[in-house]
This record gives structure tokens, sequence and C-alpha cells, in this order.
């Protein structure tokens, strides 16, 4: 790091240059990188998906894409079965009128389980071709046709899962990624300036600024090489916008206190980086470990996530490293005004708290360790699939069509059909085995074009209840053991073979990719801290801390004790497959940068005075401020990506902000402090052997100094020394 330092302040303006290069030619990349995102959520070599995928070569239609429901409820005095030709010729329209359809419905059929029980409301199934955009274009075109073929005096309307999940509005729009960055970003300066009550609030605005474009100039160049998902860009800016700044605070905050204690400017740049700097590298490496567990996922889309969510931190870090070292060493003295916080000396109030936890460690970790619990407690009843329909729309269109069938006794199974591919066999054998499973209302073998060609057919199996997550898609199993066996049976699609397909994909090794990931992290830790008390402590309590993340998701958005009030949202029923493991990757290395800030400093302190309680009062009253600060911009970045319409992604962004103000606050603050009181002289021990192996040197255990084990002092600033 001293070498990079120097390298830097040498060729100051060079680093300047390459970086305002990267800045212009990035802004230029970024609307291309957004055109050139992918959509794409398959599986490949899973059942459920490549049976949807020979569905849909061969049809054109179905297999993954959820089917649109037209509803139409007949006026009071009128019945389906007497309107029956006249409905039957509405659904004939959508065929005709929407290319690439294919519908089934009561007058082709004569299956009583597409009329409500009071014989007024009907509806049929109509699956669309694929999407050409995230939602389906079709679905107007087929409102339209319903609409202007309904019987007279009838009343029409469209539902479905991609309806329903278009709000409660019926509309797909909400902040762009630039508004929602930008009301981040707003939040994060409100901060800054606080902080540093200065000028210098402008320059972590400028690193954000660069990273975040110049990893969008990377994806584009990513987007040449594998499909990447749309949802990066979100992540790109906001998590890019909390890191960058996260970094920069660290780096700045530690250079004002070295001016502060007399040394000059270029002095101060350069122990800003041997210290602060190497916390920043160590944050940004174990932020893109924990994103590992993305890249090794057979699943296209995550994968993809994880290639651009490590490009973020790796990034920031090299920005933070470069760039901001080249500003400070220029401007940042004028920009250092008018001074009003200073930093020499700790923070006391910081300091305080650290004297309260260390003579009160013991209930410290206590109350922390209950709070953790609670949290805990809901975990268990985690379910993971979709979000059930009722979470999508609280009113609007597609609500009203959805009630209209299931107010009078049609199952929400009708937004999850099951098809069955079958080649060379007979579907109405099929479709009678299919039929005597429990939880199967009706199992159908169309004819004709739409449902049978080139040697195949499908058949058609509605289930009572929406296939999405649990229990619910367990019929889905029964099916499959009910006609795997028979002659010609291909497979099966729709959501719920789906959903078990992502479970597989996703979870199956999780297992093993997260040893791996705490084994690496636990590793450059270990190295870091020269301690294996501190890196073991910190990885554990990071499980701790995501596993509480994920019992406050259940709580509040599964079980629904707050979505409602807070966004207007009902019980999602499940937490969607991908966000644990999107919100492990993320927290897992976001959470360990507060955990490196503070137990760097705190070993930094602990070699310059020999006494734990003591460098735990300063390592807080030196980190404390910025750690919560540092936790408050990048909440305020994920409560801008929590106004995104979408359900799923509000979700994603509610996890990570609660998880990162219940890591930075209640572990890094209370019981990150108390266990390390409580440990003791155990923290710094390193034997010979490990040491040789990670190449650093050994550290023994000493005797705390005479006087400060007991009674831990706020003491004035003690001239660092690396380690």
């Amino acid at each position: 790091m001293s070498t990079l330092a120097r390298l830097v302040l040498r060729h100051r303006r060079i680093v300047l240059g390459l970086w305002l290069v990267a800045l212009i030619v990035g802004g230029g990349a970024t609307s291309k990188t957004a055109n050139r995102l992918s959509f794409d959520f398959s599986l490949p070599g899973q059942p459920g998906y490549e049976t949807a995928k020979q569905i849909l070569a061969t049809y054109g239609n179905g297999g993954e894409i959820d089917p649109t429901i037209p509803v139409i409820t007949l006026p009071a005095g009128q019945t389906v079965d007497s309107q029956r030709a006249e409905l039957g010729q509405t659904f004939a329209t959508v065929a005709q009128q929407v290319p690439g359809v294919r519908v089934v419905d009561y007058a082709t059929t004569g299956d009583r389980a597409f009329v409500t029980a009071d014989g007024r409301s009907t509806f049929a199934l109509v699956f669309p071709p694929v999407p050409r955009g995230f939602v389906d274009s079709t679905g107007p075109a087929i409102e339209a046709a319903v609409k202007g073929a309904a019987p007279p005096g009838s009343t029409a309307v469209i539902t479905g899962f991609q309806q329903l999940a278009a709000g409660n509005s019926g509309s797909t729009t909400g902040p762009s990624v630039l508004l929602e960055t930008l009301l981040g970003a707003a939040g994060a300066l409100a901060v800054l300036i606080f902080v540093f009550a200065s000028f210098l609030a402008i320059i972590p605005m400028v690193v954000a600024a660069v990273s975040i474009l110049t990893t969008f100039l990377l994806l584009y160049g990513l987007t040449y090489l594998a499909d990447v998902s749309f949802i990066v860009q979100f992540l790109v800016s906001l998590i890019g916008l909390g890191v960058s700044i996260d970094y920069s605070l660290l780096i700045v905050s530690r250079w004002r206190e070295e001016r502060g204690r007399g040394r000059s400017n270029a002095d101060a740049v350069q122990v800003a980086l041997e210290t602060a700097g190497h916390s920043v590298l160590l944050s940004g490496v174990t932020v893109a470990v924990g994103l590992a567990a993305l890249v090794v996922l057979p699943v296209p889309f995550l994968r993809s996530m994880g290639y651009g969510g490590m490009l973020i931190p790796l990034v920031a870090t090299l920005v933070s490293l470069t760039l901001l070292p080249a500003i400070l060493a220029g401007v940042g003295p004028r920009l250092d005004w008018p001074g009003i916080r200073k930093e020499r000396a700790i923070s006391r109030g910081w300091a305080a708290w650290g004297q309260l936890v260390v003579r009160r460690r013991w209930i410290a970790a206590g109350v922390a360790v209950l709070i953790l619990g609670a949290l805990l407690v809901p975990f268990s009843r985690i379910k993971i699939g979709v979000a059930q329909s009722s979470s999508l729309a609280s009113a609007g269109p597609a609500y009203d069509g959805l009630h209209a069938l299931t107010d009078h006794g049609v199952g929400t199974g009708v937004l999850t059909p099951i098809e069955i591919l079958v080649r060379g066999g007979d579907p109405a054998a099929v479709a009678t085995a299919s039929r005597g499973v429990p939880g199967i209302v009706t199992a159908l073998a169309p004819t004709g074009p739409a449902w049978q060609r080139d040697g195949s057919a499908v058949v058609l199996a509605i289930p009572s209840a929406e296939t999405v997550a649990g229990a619910s898609s367990n019929v889905v199993t029964r099916v499959r053991s009910a006609v795997g066996g028979m002659p010609g049976v291909v497979g099966l699609a729709g959501d719920g073979a789906l959903q078990q397909d992502y479970l597989k994909a996703v979870y199956g090794n999780f297992p093993l990719e997260l040893a791996l990931i705490v084994v690496i992290t636990f590793v450059l830790l270990m190295r870091a801290f020269r301690s294996v008390v501190l890196p073991l402590k910190a990885v554990l309590l990071n499980l701790l801390s995501v596993s509480a993340v994920f019992g406050a998701m259940v709580y509040f958005w599964q079980e629904g004790h707050g979505s409602t009030a807070v966004f207007g949202v009902q019980p999602t029923g499940a937490i969607t497959f991908w966000l644990p493991i999107l919100v492990f990757a993320f927290l897992f290395g976001l959470s360990m940068d507060y955990e490196v800030f503070i137990l760097a400093r705190i070993r930094e302190e602990y070699d310059a005075t020999g006494s734990t309680n003591r460098a735990v009062v300063e390592g807080l009253g030196r980190t404390g401020r910025l750690v919560t600060s540092a936790a408050l911009i990048l909440f305020l970045s994920f409560v801008a990506l929590a106004s995104s319409p979408g359900t799923d992604i509000k979700v994603f962004a509610t996890g990570l902000g609660v998880g990162i103000l219940l890591d930075a606050t209640l572990v890094r603050a209370l019981l990150v402090p108390a266990l390390v009181a409580i440990f003791g002289n155990a923290n710094w021990w390193l034997p010979q052997r490990a040491a040789t192996v990670l190449r650093v040197a050994p550290s023994f255990v000493v005797p705390e100094q005479p006087g400060r084990q007991n009674r831990p002092e706020p003491t004035e600033a003690v001239p660092s020394r690396r380690n």
C-alpha cells in the first residue's frame, strides 16, 4: 500500500486524467449498457425448464409463460350456460385477432371448472407467446379482443400473474434507475455534509460518480461475453453509490485525522492509504468473495448478477485507492473549509459508549444475542418460492377479475396451470391420470392444432391452489409421479415445475458454496487481523446477522407484519426463490465492511497501547461515527431502491437496508466490542505455524498493561503504527 501511495502521489495528474476519461466514456456507455441488458430467466438442464422450452419451440407459447386470464361476468338473470355459444365466440375472437396464442375455455371443453359456482362468470386460459420485454406485450391486445366481442351487458376484465404484478394501478412504471440514484445521492450528500461540515463532502460524491460510470463501462463490455440481467443496473447504481461513499468516508476521515496530528498533506495521504486504505482493500475483496456464491450457480441471470456485483466493490476500491488520494493530495486542504469538525480527538460520545460496553460486556452481549435470537425465530418459518397472488395487487381490474372467480368457488390454481408435454402417447389417458391426483381440480387434453402438433400434445392440469411455494407446489410432484411412467410423457412445465427447478439449481449445492465462502473469508481476515479468534468471530457474527435479516424478511413480508402498512402490499406468503441467495451474497460482504473497519482500528490501537479494553474504546471512538454514517448512507440507497414498483425489488431493498442498519448498530456497535472485551488477550493469538502459512508475523498473547484491564479510559490520540 505504501508503494501505491507513492506512485499515485508521484503521478497525480496522470491518475486524474485517466479517471476523467473513464468518467466521460462511462457516462456515454450507460444508456447503451441498459439497452443490452437481458430479461432471461433460463434454467439450462433443469427438467421443468427444458420441457417448457420444448413447448415453446413447438407451439410458440406457454411453457414458462404464465397465462393471461380474461374473465367475463354476465348481468343478473343470465348464466354462462344460456350464453355458452356467445361466450365461446368471444374467446375464439381472441385466438383469431391475437397471433400466436393458445386458448382453452368452457365452450370448447364443456368442463364446469371454467364456470363459477353462481353460474354468471367464466374465464379462459390464454397462453401468450414469449414477450419481447419484461412484461407480456400481448395483454392489451387480448383485453381489446375480449371487450370488443363480449356479450352485451357483460363485464370483461383481464387477470393473471403478470397483470396482478403490475400493481394496483395496472402500471409498471416507477422511478427510473437515474432518479433512484439521484434520490440516494441526495440523502448521502446530506449525511456527508453533517459528517465533514466542509466542502470535503463533495469528494465522496465524485468518487461514487466515477465508480458507478466506470462499472457501467465494464458492464457494457461484459454484455458481449454473457447475458447480464436488467437487475444489475440497479445494483451498480445504488450499491455502487453506497460502497464508494463508505470507502471514501473512511479514507478521508483518516486523512483529516493525520493532518490534525500535524502531518504534512502528502504524509497524511500516505498514512491514510497505509491504514484506512488497507481496510478498504480488504473490505472490497471480502464483498467480492461474498458475491462468488452467485457466480458458481447454474442459473444465468443470478450468475450475471454475481459478475456485475463483483465489479461494484472492486471498481469502488480501485477508485478509492487511486483517484481519492490524488484529489486529496491536490485540492484536499482547500476543500476542508470551514473546518468546523476536527478528527484529531476521538468522539466523546462513542468513547463513552465504548467504556459502557466494556464495563458491562456480558450484559451488552446478552442483550444483542436476545434481540438477534428473537429475529431468528421467524426464519424457521421461511417459505421459498414466489409471492402469492394476494400480495401482488389490492385493487384494480386484475384484482377484480381474480376475485370475480375466487369469491365464487374458483381456486387461485388457474393462475398457475400445469402443462404436460406428451409425444407419441395417449393425451386423454394422461389427462385421466392427472385428474385423479389430489389437489387437481381438472385435467384436459384439448384437440386441434393449437394443442396437438408435430406428433406431440399438451395436456393441461389445473390445481386447486396456485403452485408458488412450499406445500402448494407438492401437487406438481404428485402429478409427475402419476404420469411419469406413462408412454410418451416428456415432462411437466409451469410455475410449480419451474419453482422446483430453481430451488434445486440455486440451493442444491448452497451448503458447499457457503462453506467455501466462509473459509476464504476467514483466511483473508486471519491474515489481515493476525488473529484466529477475531476472524472466526467475524464470520460467525456475519452469519448470525444475515440469518436475523431473513427472519425479519419473513416477519415483515411473508407474514405481512408491516408490509401492508408501509408499502400497501399484502403478505407475500413466500420469499421469491432468488432473493435469499442474493441478499446473502450482498449482505455477507457489505456488512463485513463494518466489521473490518472497526476491528482493523481496534487491532491498530491494541498494537499501539497493549490494552484490549483501551483498544476497544479507542477503536469505537475513532470508527463509531464513521460506521454509523456509512451505514446510513447505504441504507438511504436501499430506501431509494425500495421505491421501485416491483414487490421483489422492494423485498430485496428492504432486506439489505434492514440488514445494514442491524449490522452497523446492534452487531458492530454492541456485540462485536462486547465480545472483544470478553475474549481479552485471546483475541490477539496467531500461532507461528499459521503465521508462516499466511506469510505474516505471528501474534502472541501478552499480559495486559497494569491498571488498564478493568478501567478503560478514553485517551488522547496516540500516533498509530502499522501492524
